[in-house]
């Protein structure tokens, strides 16, 4: 089973097209931050109140991710459970993200291929994901963020590749608008360096106030407008991951050097209206939160 393309426009319903443009059109923080509350106290009276406190390791995390968009948080899975990981997706089937049509292995990787992500029926069953997506610590900083109990709104594994010509809008800065509320964890399944193409951030962007039409900012462009110094550049061995509000400005940098191999986790208020969910079929005996996984697992 393929997990739908998560981009706008791609396989909307008219109804999805509705609530996905009524979050984009308040562009206003204190306006959105109005709504958040609201949809934020619907989902406790319906699914209850988060922990009351966090230890204070997560209390440091949490700050660093409101008051800066980013928050790393080390190693969150280990060398053996990367290469389990590897073992893993290596003789399953990859998509083209930019032409569905095209599908391949890492044996047969096409010379023109950017970016290429595997399905979600593949994904729920890898080893150590759905362990990690479902990780106390994650819910609970997820919790705390977006004030409610989170819904795990996207999962996904993707290869960046080094390839020659136009880069990817996703290689270009930019800002998401996902849902209300919500934020990413991202997870280097490979060693991540300058030329690997590291996450860049732009510190703080989070809570200014995004343009009603989203759209792509040149290196030049960010640089002028915000200064290099609060550009972070996420680097790290295979395992290390980080928290991150993608309604600031970011992009993945086009690696030029060796293939970056990622994982992404979704944590938001409510489903994304950008993307049409088709969840995999999973054992009834699954000890995961219904609540929390009801769009990645039927």
């Amino acid at each position: 089973m393929r997990y739908a393309r998560l981009t706008p426009g791609h396989g909307f319903k008219p109804a999805n097209s509705f609530f996905y443009y009524l979050q984009r059109i308040v562009v206003s923080p204190p306006l959105r931050g109005l709504c958040v509350r609201l949809f934020r106290q619907w989902v406790r009276l319906r699914q209850g109140e988060p922990a009351a406190a966090l230890p204070l390791a997560q209390r440091r995390l949490l700050d660093h991710l409101h008051a800066e968009g980013y928050a790393a948080l080390g190693n969150v899975l280990t060398p053996a459970q990367c290469a389990d990981i590897h073992r893993y997706f290596k003789p399953r089937t990859l998509t083209d993200r930019h032409d569905a049509s095209s599908t391949f292995t890492l044996a047969s990787v096409p010379a023109t291929a950017r970016l290429a992500e595997y399905s979600l029926g593949d994904i729920v069953h890898s080893p150590h994901i759905l362990a990690l997506a479902n990780d106390r610590r994650l819910l609970e900083l997820a919790a705390s963020y977006i004030g409610c109990k989170p819904t795990i709104s996207q999962l996904g594994v993707r290869w960046s590749f080094p390839a020659n010509g136009r880069r990817s809008d996703l290689q270009t800065f930019h800002r998401d608008s996902e849902d209300w509320r919500y934020f990413k964890v991202i997870i280097y399944l490979t060693d991540v360096g300058d030329a690997d193409g590291p996450h860049v951030y732009v510190r703080g962007t989070h809570k200014t106030r995004a343009p009603m039409r989203l759209h792509l900012q040149s290196d030049g462009e960010v640089s002028e407008q915000y200064g290099a110094e609060r550009l972070i550049v996420a680097r790290g061995e295979r395992g290390f991951g980080f928290a991150v509000d993608t309604a600031g400005v970011h992009k993945g940098a086009p690696p030029t050097d060796r293939p970056r191999l990622m994982l992404q986790i979704q944590y938001s208020l409510f489903r994304s209206y950008a993307y049409v969910y088709e969840p995999a079929p999973y054992p009834d005996d699954c000890l995961f939160d219904r609540y929390i996984n009801r769009l990645i697992l039927a």
